[in-house]
């Protein structure tokens, strides 16, 4: 197809979802997107945070990945070698939790299949929805390296994930101990903290007597969960108590159990609350369990697996926990042990998976020791090496945590996952902890559990380059990463984690920046979820409007790390967009006469209007290379659309009609070169954000290379730069702005003539609006137009104040004046009585304290907005009577 059949072939309408497909595939099977290794370019470099394979992407992995994408396809115009690693994570306990939940509908279980045939069922699952995920990447247009794709548990990341756990373990930084960790009684595993919900629930705090073993007396305890005082093993009080100072050392006989307890001072109890006396039950709360530490303490476990009580609950043995709590507080209350009921709202931990309330237990365990893994990564943070965090308040956030941080539980009771690399002697207490199994296998068993999903995805960003082999080609290259994109809900959890370990084992920052958003919310500001029945699927808005309208209305929405609200009706407005670009596009288009991309020529001479475009060209170029530079992606969507719309739509195309129609083909030459150059430029710029639409407005330009994906940015020319054009321009569209206004006012279409005068305050204005001339002839319409500096009001005419300038517009032959006037009264008259109803009402005390807030400020509003409409009409009616 020669370049001037492209030109004229272009649709009349934009067709999103067949153009996207059709240069989704042309970008993949031209390669485009393949980090080059080439050592005369400088790499660039993203890995992708990897979704999990339990289920289909939703709006916050669009907004995450969209800006990514941009980064991205920034950098490979600017010349780096630019990669963008993808892959997914296995997600332990959230697909394990799908899997069973199929198998359930199946009839079987887990445990009817086994553990290697529910492993395959396991893959089958992730082979499934790994799919879905790069389906969905194709929609968005993400520009993705597949060839370099890694995934949690395939075979490169299981050996980085033994090497590591081998290392800490010879290190001394991983331990096996009892401990109290959340327990979820479901599924039957330990869960991180990420993986649990606090929701507020209203309970019951009940208050007990424990009768001191010497008969003397009772003291005082309360608890939230009754069920586990069978596992009391002491009474706590503060040791500088005065009331209990005397009972330190004694003993309280606990109540349905018959067994002895001691009463123990230590600093924890805090004196001001309840009674100043706490049961601990060192084996079913975090807290008491380092009490119990201290005072070495029995751990007495009265639950199972499961959360039902276990032999030492005695008579309430094979009870749920929740039924035992029903029939504890019943019997107490027949003992009289348990004297008061206090309703209590208090915060309940979930499971985020199957939503069970977390059970704190007690349970050996695999531990992280972070102490000196922490240590490294405050010691980051004072050099000059640090992460950057952007907004840089998400940076204190980082520290706290990782400042007050606890030993970290890695191991999960479950069967998908990075089997623990140990093992235990069948016959003594030995453990073997090592890169492959012990010679004499069949003396030994490995360990059944699997390492927390994060401990794996802590190594992403060096794993995923061939590390743990440091000379491998993409870890010599690719690492440390420059820029991380992820919501601030996981800091904590996963951006905390990848910096410890990455110090640790590279000496290195995994990457450079951290870009922190926040998360999307519906129009009311509430959280996408699926109780609430308000969440988008992202592909039913690129059904409806294509990916480019989502793409530009999530990436420029929002300022880094703020939530963001979803509208529909905003998602149009960028479709809108989307067709103002094909049309403007499309017109300049049909208007190249067949140029070609070397007889573009813009060294012309040139018009006020041309010198006007290239030079908001300049100023947007720099504007958008340097805010996406400071990640302020809200900013660059701004400066692109008042320049596409606004500008080159609105304005230029306009003036660019007037050589285009006329009889100079040097002038029409000049034009045509000058609206292929912008619209080039101008396509570059907006690639990143909305990529589709850009590569086919390119391809039917005139232009130079096989795709957009890998044209050249564009750089700020400063050859290009006219300011004095630019000051011409903002008089005469101000002119023009306030000329039509005044016609809407009067009702004057603009296809009927007026007079116009114009008086210049200064001989350089006279000079800008000579220069101007035709352009006020052709947008103002005039059957008369006069411009001077020395000029007499004429009477009865309408007229504007502007910077530099005064606007005349004679009334004579445009309407009827009596008319207009005995009009404009009556509305005067309307509006008196809306301003005297609204201070009536305003002036009530009575509705001022009984009406909500809301409605008064309401009501306020229209009291402002109706006396603003006032005088405004009665200014006309001034202007009228001149």
């Amino acid at each position: 197809m020669t370049e001037e059949q492209n030109q004229v072939s272009m649709p009349s309408k934009y067709d999103p979802l067949g153009t996207e497909a059709k240069w989704y595939k042309y970008w993949i099977d031209g390669k485009f997107f393949e980090a080059t290794g080439d050592k005369t370019k400088e790499p660039y470099t993203i890995v992708i945070p990897p979704p999990n394979v339990t289920g289909k992407l939703h709006l916050g992995h669009a907004w995450d990945s969209t800006l990514q994408d941009i980064l991205v396809r920034v950098k490979r115009m600017q010349g780096y070698d630019a990669l963008w690693l993808p892959g997914m994570d296995h997600a332990g306990i959230a697909t394990q939790a799908k899997v069973e939940g199929k198998l359930r509908e199946q009839g079987t279980s887990r445990y009817d299949l086994g553990r290697e045939k529910f492993i395959e069922k396991s893959w089958e699952w992730k082979g499934e929805y790994a799919e879905f995920i790069r389906e969905q990447w194709a929609k968005l247009g993400l520009s993705l390296d597949y060839s370099r794709e890694r995934f949690t548990l395939d075979e490169g990341l299981s050996e980085a994930v033994k090497e590591v756990f081998v290392r800490l373990y010879e290190e001394g930084l991983i331990y096996r101990g009892e401990y109290i960790i959340n327990w979820d009684p479901d599924t039957k595993t330990a869960l991180s903290d990420i993986e649990v919900i606090y929701k507020d629930v209203q309970g019951g705090f009940y208050h007990m007597k424990y009768p001191l073993a010497d008969g003397s007396g009772h003291i005082e305890v309360a608890t939230t969960r009754p069920e586990t005082m069978l596992g009391d093993t002491a009474v706590a009080v503060h040791p500088k108590d005065e009331r209990y100072q005397d009972l330190v050392g004694k003993k309280v006989i606990l109540p349905i159990v018959g067994r002895e307890i001691e009463i123990v001072a230590d600093d924890y109890v805090d004196m001001e609350f309840g009674s100043g006396a706490v049961k601990i039950t060192p084996a079913h709360d975090p807290n008491d369990f380092e009490i119990g530490n201290r005072h070495d303490l029995e751990r007495v476990l009265v639950m199972d697996e499961g959360g039902k009580m276990n032999g030492n609950a005695g008579k309430y043995q094979g009870m749920d926990r929740f039924e035992c709590r029903k029939q504890i507080v019943k019997d107490l209350q027949e003992d009289g042990i348990l004297f008061h009921i206090e309703e209590h709202a208090h915060s309940v931990g979930h499971s985020e998976r199957s939503g069970a309330v977390v059970e704190p237990y007690l349970s050996t365990q695999w531990f992280v020791k972070m102490g000196p893994l922490a240590e490294q990564a405050i010691e980051l943070q004072k050099s000059e090496g640090k992460v950057n965090f952007v907004p840089e308040r998400f940076e204190k956030t980082y520290m706290h945590w990782i400042e007050n941080i606890r030993d970290w539980c890695i191991s999960r009771q479950l069967w998908w996952g990075h089997r623990i690399p140990a093992w235990h002697h069948k016959e003594t207490d030995e453990i073997y902890v090592g890169r492959t199994a012990p010679q004499d296998i069949e003396k030994w068993e490995q360990d059944e559990d699997v390492l927390d999903t994060w401990f794996s995805s802590a190594l992403w960003p060096f794993s995923t380059m061939g590390w743990p082999n440091v000379d491998a080609e993409d870890f010599q290259r690719h690492y440390s990463t420059n820029a991380l994109v992820t919501g601030y809900d996981i800091i904590y959890f996963w951006v905390a984690r990848m910096i410890f370990q990455g110090i640790h084992f590279t000496d290195e920052r995994p990457f450079k920046d951290v870009l922190i958003h926040g998360l999307i919310r519906d129009e009311q500001g509430r959280k996408m979820s699926k109780s609430l029945g308000n969440g988008v699927d992202p592909l039913e808005v690129i059904d409806k409007y294509g990916a480019d309208a989502l793409r530009f209305f999530i990436s420029t929405g929002s300022s880094p790390g703020n939530d963001l609200r979803f509208y529909w009706e905003k998602v149009e407005a960028n479709w809108n967009f989307a067709n103002k670009i094909w049309n403007a596009s499309r017109f300049a288009l049909m208007n190249m006469n067949g140029l070609k991309y070397e007889e573009i020529d813009i060294s012309g001479k040139k018009s006020i209007a041309d010198k006007w475009i290239l030079t908001r060209l300049q100023e947007t170029t720099d504007h958008v290379t340097k805010f996406i530079d400071t990640y302020e992606f809200g900013e660059v969507g701004r400066s692109l659309y008042n320049f596409i719309w606004d500008d080159f739509c609105d304005w230029y195309i306009e003036m660019a009609k007037l050589p285009l129609n006329g009889e100079d083909e040097e002038a029409k030459h000049t034009t045509r070169s000058i609206l292929a150059y912008v619209l080039d430029e101008t396509m570059r710029l907006l690639h990143p954000f909305m990529p589709f639409i850009t590569e086919e407005v390119w391809q039917h330009l005139p232009h130079k290379g096989e795709s957009i994906t890998i044209a050249s940015w564009p750089v700020k020319e400063e050859s290009l730069m006219d300011t004095e054009s630019v000051k011409d321009m903002q008089l005469l569209q101000e002119i023009i702005r306030s000329v039509r206004n005044t016609r809407s006012e009067l009702n004057v279409p603009m296809s009927r003539e007026i007079k116009l005068y114009i008086k210049a305050n200064s001989s350089n204005v006279l000079a800008q609006l000579e220069r101007g001339k035709s352009y006020l002839e052709r947008f103002c319409n005039p059957s008369e137009l006069v411009i001077s500096t020395d000029l007499e009001a004429p009477e009865k005419s309408m007229s504007s104040i502007l910077s530099g300038v005064e606007l005349y517009m004679p009334l004579e032959g445009l309407l009827d004046l009596d008319a207009e006037i005995d009009r404009l009264n009556k509305e005067v008259k309307r509006l008196d009585g809306e301003v005297i109803r609204l201070q009536k009402k305003l002036g009530n005390e009575g509705f001022i304290k009984k009406a909500p807030e809301s409605v008064v400020a309401e009501e306020r509003e229209k009291e402002k907005d109706y006396t603003a409409q006032r005088e405004k009409v009665q200014l006309r009616i001034a202007e009228l009577k001149k």
